[in-house]
């Protein structure tokens, strides 16, 4: 694709951006609804809209090679990002659920679910490659040097039923073989003979009848080969079949365009800050006088000005609230102040009216408490507005027909740098014209026989309230030590671990296609992999991935993710970790048994991880057996203390603000174990994991094997999916793994050729995936009853039980009135 591809695509993003600002704008000043589907629906179809302006932003960024356009693309990128998250949660607490379903909206703006899904922004590890890079090389090294990385190949512990199946392949072979050698043996005697009966035969062989028989032959090859061809092609075209999953060569041809642009983005890049400071150095040079006298004859003009109408000298304001470019701003703003000051003056009466009135019925006062939903002032529409402004005014009409390039634009840069060299000149004029207001003062002062100092105003410095950022300074117990030397204690006793290399699409799964109806009809459902993507993108990736995004977005400390075991979710704190390009800390009971023993080391311990994850951010503290710290009886034969970071995790999670790049994940097979009250205490968010649903298991029977080459694309994976209907994706792949004797490697999935080799001759069949499938444990009835009894339990659950219980109190009173009402009038 082009500059001009991606330039009208940025141009289609800010049509739809505009109209849509117009929306949320007059939601953010529309008066609270009672209605919850209204506020639903008004607020869901925002959220689907920004989604979808937000993936081609994100494209846009991620190709567009013009310095100057990318400053803003990112700006509008971040803040529509940002808006997002704040309508998630504002979704989340209209539905009193996670999970939320808009299947109408989707058919009103003709989408698909997959085109809102939301994309995991490049910019957050392409801009950091190099340090993710460093860091995991040094951790790699690290680990070798200690001899930790070899070990982690564990060699595999042969079973009984393994073994025979061994000993039967190998007798098999050996028997294959002598038969072999017997049949060799057979067709040498008959080779013999036909070459004797040939020698016999004097007539010479007709040319024209055996080349007549290698065409026909050949031709019949080819012609069976092309309707083959064909027919897979055109079941690839309707969708019957599962496209292959070979990298080809337009793919290849794709990726090198894709580099080409990086490359030259940071070319550009550079050129442009070079620029940026040699423009900075002449405008200095050639035009910092000149400014520097018109700003002292602006501000003198006005101390003349001001002391004609009041006799006094005025103070000029500080420099941290702008110094006198706010004079000058006051003045082009008090006078469309002025103009409106009419207007509201008659409002505030009219107000006033409607006060007194409202105090006297006391019936008013109560129904304006409950109000309803009104949406929460949001900390990105401002920025969305200015930057919306900012493209009107320079990139929307500009003629790019001679810069094909897209080299820097120099007028913009000058425009920019000249308003810089200006700020810096006024901070300086300012504090010299402090002191020639001081000594006109004291002047003045001696002209009208004031003895003595004139005591100095003090000047108001504008505070913003930090008071959610706000957090006790904990005492440093290593103040000497650099970070280096932390990191590298924590690595070699195993609490920074090294994560696998695993992208969030990689946890394959459908979005949902029942649940809305289900949701019409008041009926629970559980989510589907595709919602649970969703989820964790919003909640554990976006926050952490930029540091406006994290201080402005409501707060997430903490996330426990819940589900049956090979459910995946030690895949997706992988994910998470590969995403954001984060340093794992490891805090399972089980890992750290033994290390830092004794309260002084474990206070130790908690001051290293707390210290660590916020120098080396994003950073993620993963615990397994998240219920285990909090566990009320323990097993006698459990040696490693789970209850000794009972009371220091909570303060640990506490301690983390908007200013900390760093997120708790716990994960659990048996959350019902723990004391539910300190679990909840602890984890801010709760993500439920059920076994796949038929859509879920199909797409990933489809994947897991079409991603061999050898296997047949009409393979029938309806039966496997039919057949595992309970069984979750751990067992599906470890089954596929035995069965193609597949070695699962560090950080790598290594394919050992025997098996592969065999598939074009020796086709995979359903037999030999329902064996090893057979050998598997499925998630049992009385285990999903378990987790679903604790499901509804969970504290968004109870309070969507208290907003209905409410609901249906309400209608009943409702109805009883209206049948009092009707015998009244009868």
């Amino acid at each position: 694709m082009s500059n001009i591809t991606y330039n009208e695509l940025w141009k289609s993003a800010q049509i739809a951006l505009e109209e849509l600002l117009q929306v949320d704008t007059n939601l953010q000043n529309a008066k609270p609804q009672k209605d919850r589907k209204k506020i639903h629906n008004t607020i869901s179809e925002l959220y689907v809209r920004y989604i979808i302006i937000y993936n081609k932003l994100e494209l846009c960024y991620d190709q567009i090679i013009q310095p100057q356009k990318r400053l803003l693309i990112k700006k509008m990128l971040v803040s529509c990002l940002g808006r997002i998250l704040e309508l998630k949660h504002e979704l989340v607490e209209i539905d009193i659920s996670e999970y939320n379903y808009f299947d109408d909206i989707l058919i009103k703006l003709n989408v698909t679910p997959q085109e809102i899904e939301i994309q995991i922004p490049r910019y957050f590890k392409r801009e950091r490659l190099q340090e993710i890079k460093e860091k995991r090389n040094y951790i790699e090294n690290t680990l070798k040097n200690m001899g930790i990385l070899d070990k982690t190949i564990i060699p595999k512990k042969m079973t009984e039923l393994e073994a025979i199946r061994l000993i039967q392949a190998h007798e098999r072979a050996r028997q294959d073989r002598l038969k072999f050698q017997f049949m060799k043996e057979i067709c040498q005697i008959k080779d013999k003979s036909a070459i004797k009966a040939e020698t016999e035969i004097k007539n010479e062989p007709n040319e024209t009848i055996a080349a007549i028989k290698i065409q026909k032959i050949w031709r019949g090859y080819l012609t069976r080969f092309k309707i083959r061809k064909r027919c897979l092609e055109e079941m690839l075209l309707i969708g019957m079949l599962q496209p292959s999953q070979e990298i080809t060569e337009n793919a290849k041809q794709v990726e090198k365009i894709k580099e080409e642009r990086y490359e030259k983005q940071i070319k550009y890049q550079e050129l442009y800050e070079n620029l940026m400071i040699t423009t900075k150095e002449r405008i200095h040079k050639e035009k910092s006088a000149i400014i520097e006298e018109n700003i002292r004859t602006e501000v003198r003009n006005w101390i003349k000005t001001y002391f004609q109408q009041t006799g006094k000298i005025p103070d000029l304001p500080s420099a941290e609230s702008g110094g006198s470019r706010i004079i000058f701003s006051r003045q082009e703003t008090e006078s469309t102040i002025s103009k409106s000051t009419a207007v509201s003056s008659k409002e505030s009466k009219k107000s006033k009216k409607l006060k007194s009135k409202k105090d006297n019925n006391v019936e008013q006062s109560e129904d304006e408490i409950e109000q309803g939903f009104k949406s929460i002032p949001s900390n990105f529409l401002s920025e969305l507005i200015y930057a919306n402004q900012e493209y009107q005014e320079i990139w929307k009409n500009k003629d790019e027909t001679m810069n094909a390039a897209q080299l820097p634009y120099l007028d913009i840069i000058e425009n920019e740098t000249i308003n810089e060299v200006e700020n810096e000149v006024r901070i300086t004029v300012d504090q010299a014209l402090r002191g020639d207001i001081e000594a006109l003062q004291n002047a003045l002062d001696r002209d009208k026989g004031f003895k003595g100092k004139r005591p100095k105003k003090s000047q108001k410095r504008i505070r913003r309230s930090t008071k959610k950022n706000k957090k006790r300074k904990e005492k440093d117990l290593t103040p000497d030590r650099t970070t280096e030397s932390l990191f590298e204690e924590l690595l070699t006793q195993g609490i920074i671990k090294l994560h696998k290399e695993i992208p969030l699409n990689d946890f394959k799964g459908e979005k949902s296609f029942l649940n809305y109806n289900l949701k019409e009809k008041k009926i629970e459902s559980l989510p589907t992999f595709g919602d649970i993507r969703q989820l964790i993108a919003e909640y554990c990736i976006l926050p952490l991935g930029d540091n406006t995004l994290r201080e402005l977005t409501p707060l997430i400390r903490s996330v426990l993710i819940a589900g049956p075991h090979g459910s995946g979710k030690k895949m997706l704190v992988n994910a998470i970790c590969t995403e954001l390009g984060a340093t794992l800390f490891d805090i399972t009971p089980a890992n750290i048994a033994g290390k830092y023993p004794g309260k002084s080391g474990l206070i130790m311990l908690m001051h290293l991880i707390s210290k660590v994850s916020r120098l080396l951010q994003p950073s993620v503290i993963f615990m397994e057996g998240a219920e285990k710290p909090f566990v009320k009886k323990i097993l006698k034969t459990d040696k490693t203390d789970p209850k000794r970071l009972k009371r220091d995790l909570p303060k640990l999670v506490k301690s983390i603000t908007n200013e900390d790049k760093v997120i708790l994940i716990g994960i659990s097979s048996s959350p019902w174990d723990g004391d539910q009250k300190l679990l909840y205490q602890t984890y801010d968010k709760i993500i439920y994991i059920p076994r796949p649903d038929y859509g879920t298991m199909s797409l990933i029977w489809k994947d897991l094997l079409y991603k061999h080459s050898g296997i047949n694309r009409q393979f029938d994976t309806t039966i496997m999916t039919k057949i595992c209907d309970g069984f979750t994706i751990g067992t599906v792949l470890a089954s596929i793994n035995e069965v193609l004797e597949e070695e699962l490697l560090f950080c790598n999935n290594v394919m050992t050729t025997k098996r592969i080799m065999q598939l074009r001759t020796h086709p995979l069949t359903h037999g030999e995936l329902i064996n090893a499938l057979s050998s598997k444990d499925p998630v049992f009835c009385e285990e999903e009853s378990a987790f679903l009894a604790w499901l509804s339990k969970i504290p968004i659950n109870r309070k969507k039980q208290r907003a209905l219980e409410l609901e249906l109190q309400n209608l009943k009173e409702e109805n009883e009135k209206k049948k009092k009402k009707g015998e009244r009038s009868s």
